[in-house]
C-alpha cells in the first residue's frame, strides 16, 4: 500500500460534513501537525464558531473566517462573488504556504455551486502537485470536483431536530 495526500469532498444534503471535516483536523492536530481552515460561507459576524474558539487556544490551528453569512439569501451577487475570490486567495495562499499537514476548505461547494467562484479555477489549482491533504465540504459539489477527488462522503439527511421545529444549539451545530 502506498500513501498519498488526499482531496477529500464531504457533501450532500444531511448534516455533519463541516463536523466530520473538523474529526480530520484533530486528529492532525493530535500527530503534532498544523491544520488550517478557511470558511467561504461562515462569517465571524454571525456567532462565535466553537471551531474558531478553539483555534485561539490551539498554535498549531488556524481558521480563517471569512464569509458573509448565508450569502445566497443576498442579492447582491456582485458583493458574494467579491468575497468568495478574496476567499478563494486566502485559501490558496494558506494551501501552498508549507505550514499546513491539512487544510479545509469550508463550504467551497456552495461557492461554487451559486457562481460565487468558477468550478474550472478550483479544478485548475487541485491539479497541482501538492504536499497536503484538502478537504472540501458544503452541498452541491459538482461532479467534476467528485471525480478529481480521492475520497468522496455523501452525508444523507435521514432525520434533523430543525425539523422538529428545534434549533441550532451552541457546541452542537456552532
Amino acid at each position: 500500500m502506498k500513501t498519498k495526500k488526499l482531496i477529500i469532498v464531504h457533501t450532500g444534503e444531511g448534516k455533519g460534513k463541516t463536523t466530520a471535516a473538523l474529526g480530520m483536523v484533530m486528529r492532525t492536530l493530535a500527530h503534532g501537525w498544523h491544520a488550517a481552515i478557511v470558511q467561504f460561507i461562515k462569517s465571524a459576524e454571525d456567532y462565535k464558531y466553537g471551531e474558531a474558539k478553539l483555534a485561539e487556544q490551539m498554535e498549531q490551528l488556524d481558521i480563517f473566517t471569512m464569509g458573509d453569512g448565508f450569502t445566497w439569501n443576498n442579492p447582491d451577487k456582485e458583493k458574494n462573488i467579491r468575497t468568495a475570490l478574496e476567499t478563494w486567495e486566502k485559501c490558496k495562499e494558506v494551501t501552498l504556504s508549507g505550514k499546513y499537514r491539512l487544510v479545509v476548505w469550508d463550504e467551497i461547494n456552495y461557492a461554487i455551486h451559486y457562481g460565487f467562484l468558477d468550478e474550472q479555477l478550483v479544478l485548475d489549482f487541485l491539479q497541482q502537485s501538492l504536499d497536503l491533504h484538502i478537504v472540501m465540504t458544503g452541498r452541491y459539489a459538482k461532479p467534476s470536483i467528485m471525480e478529481i477527488a480521492d475520497l468522496v462522503t455523501e452525508m444523507t439527511n435521514v432525520k434533523h431536530p430543525y425539523q422538529a421545529g428545534i434549533k441550532a444549539q451552541k457546541g452542537v451545530d456552532w
